[in-house]
């Protein structure tokens, strides 16, 4: 079987539109996004329609992610980057917000052996495999991941960051992110997993696209244009 894993596409059609041309070259058996889909200056509305249209053409499987989270908040004089959401609701089309709000936080598929969240099963805003600005502990990824049943395979995002790990008979992996990465490469990044019967092997790819034009949509536009191109460019964060 194969999975094609992506997430954090933070709004970005150009890197989505590049990571969905390299997956359909792979003809993956099942498509998986982890989440904070809209939550970037890119051409969110583009990374929504395109989002949708993977969705009836693969049956993407999703979860939500912390952004998502956001997204489904009502605006309030309180509520925590008000200015940024209020934008961004702006771009998109209405129900969109509350459509990733309300999905889930984990799925499970091949029978159970690959288990795909955000942050950890049951938490969108807990990283599993980060501890402030290290890799966290073993124990540590233990205690976060909680019961996972007959999973051999987790697979998350939220860090923005590649990472694999074998803790006894399970294999752990940070996927990385479509947009806005943060190690100093700007390239956009989705795992494929092959396997079954327990075994799975794991492959990291990235995805050259546009990255240019999709820097000077974000200067243009976004609420937070300048900090996003930069970022977009040079794949750190500011």
């Amino acid at each position: 079987m194969k999975i094609a894993v992506f997430g954090d596409v933070h709004g970005n059609r150009w890197a989505l539109e590049a990571v969905a041309r390299d997956i359909e070259v792979h003809q993956p058996d099942a498509w998986v996004n982890l989440g904070d889909q809209l939550f970037g200056g890119a051409d969110p509305a583009g990374a929504w329609h395109l989002q949708q249209q993977l969705r009836a053409q693969h049956g993407v499987l999703e979860v939500r992610g912390n952004t998502d989270e956001r997204l489904g908040q009502p605006l309030t004089e309180t509520t925590e980057k008000r200015e940024m959401l209020a934008w961004l609701h702006g771009q998109v089309p209405d129900g969109a917000g509350a459509y990733v709000a309300a999905l889930p936080t984990a799925v499970s598929l091949a029978d159970g052996e690959v288990l795909a969240a955000h942050g950890t099963p049951d938490s969108t805003w807990t990283y599993l495999l980060r501890d402030g600005k290290t890799w966290a502990s073993d124990d540590l990824v233990r205690g976060r991941l909680g019961d996972i049943g007959n999973a051999r395979l987790v697979i998350v995002g939220h860090s923005h960051l590649e990472h694999v790990r074998q803790l006894g008979p399970v294999t752990v992996v940070n996927a990385g992110a479509v947009s806005q990465q943060k190690d100093g490469s700007p390239l956009a990044r989705w795992v494929l997993l092959e396997g079954g019967d327990g075994l799975w092997t794991v492959t990291f790819r990235r995805v050259p696209y546009d990255i240019e034009a999709a820097a000077q949509w974000a200067q243009a536009h976004a609420y937070h244009g300048r900090r996003e191109a930069a970022q977009l460019r040079t794949g750190h964060t500011s």
